[in-house]
């Protein structure tokens, strides 16, 4: 069981770098400065090297949201891993791009429920909470970062700007989405921690899912949303990562798809509110809304299934 529950982890780690790493490094392609090779880099160096320091939100997968011990708890998390990756798989392929840590939290507190692991209410809506209020936040401060922007940016200071943006991008994702992976391997190989060969596995996998998902995920971001110009990306990075790197200070799991996303529409409405594409953000927004009901009752069902044939 353990052989398939690695395999499943290598599977989820790879559909994040498509589903996240592609966005995160989408949203900078008009930028002058961070060449993506160069980001892919930074990205997977901070993908194994964080968590060494800090994997507090990984812990929040595996203890907050519900109690997953042992083989009950390893057979929940595959039932949810299972279960938020056919979720995101399913709108992806309907044209509603979405949140996998969304898809995850759902998926964990249905497949608990459902194999009777004790939940955490408080911890589930804690989570809520910040995954609500992060695209918000997140746009705020894109407004603010992109006042700031507009008063630098020029041909010199620009690429400066970029690479600052995006190295706190490349952390927030670490210190935050990013451990939901960590936390999947933790569960399914039954370790503790964040054993350095792991981290290290976690972000090759990461990257190559990244390099995958890279073009899909920049024509969403850079096209769909608003008519994106560099200063627009690069207030984004910055805003979201702040939103991202403050629900990590707290060990709260937030969606960096989602705080980008807000923060590019903060950008834009820093410009002009006419410049945000209403249309493709209503169509996030709702693909956002229906994941996190959609995975856990996946989950809870897919539970009670699977419980009820091994038992």
């Amino acid at each position: 069981m353990q052989a398939g529950l690695a395999v499943l982890a290598g599977i989820f780690a790879l559909v994040s770098g498509v589903n996240d790493g592609g966005a995160l490094l989408g949203t900078g392609l008009k930028v002058p400065g961070v060449r993506p090779v160069a980001g892919l880099l930074a990205l997977m160096a901070t993908v194994a090297v964080v968590p060494l320091v800090s994997s507090q939100v990984a812990v929040t997968f595996t203890t907050r949201l519900a109690s997953l011990p042992g083989p009950a708890g390893q057979m929940a998390m595959a039932v949810a891993v299972v279960s938020a990756l056919t979720v995101v798989w399913t709108l992806s392929r309907r044209g509603l791009p979405t949140s996998l840590t969304l898809a995850v939290v759902g998926g964990i507190t249905g497949a608990a429920t459902g194999w009777g692991l004790p939940v955490s209410p408080g911890g589930v809506l804690l989570v809520l909470a910040a995954g609500v209020a992060a695209p918000f936040v997140g746009g705020a401060m894109a407004v603010v970062a992109s006042r700031l922007v507009a008063r630098l940016a020029d041909a010199v200071h620009l690429p400066r700007l970029h690479w600052g943006g995006f190295a706190l991008q490349c952390l927030a994702y670490a210190a935050n989405d990013g451990q939901k992976m960590l936390a999947v391997f933790v569960i399914g190989l039954g370790v503790t921690g964040a054993p350095p060969l792991l981290c290290l596995l976690i972000a090759v996998l990461f990257g190559i899912g990244a390099v995958y998902g890279l073009p899909r995920a920049g024509r969403t971001f850079a096209r769909e949303l608003l008519a994106a110009r560099p200063i627009h990306a690069v207030a984004a990075e910055m805003g979201s990562s702040l939103s991202v790197i403050g629900c990590a200070a707290v060990g709260t799991p937030v969606s960096m798809t989602q705080a980008i996303a807000g923060g590019l529409v903060g950008a834009g409405v820093a410009e002009s509110v006419r410049r945000v594409r209403w249309a493709a953000t209503t169509k996030i927004v709702l693909a956002w809304t229906l994941t996190l009901p959609v995975s856990g009752l996946l989950g809870l069902v897919s539970a009670l299934v699977v419980k009820g044939v091994i038992a």
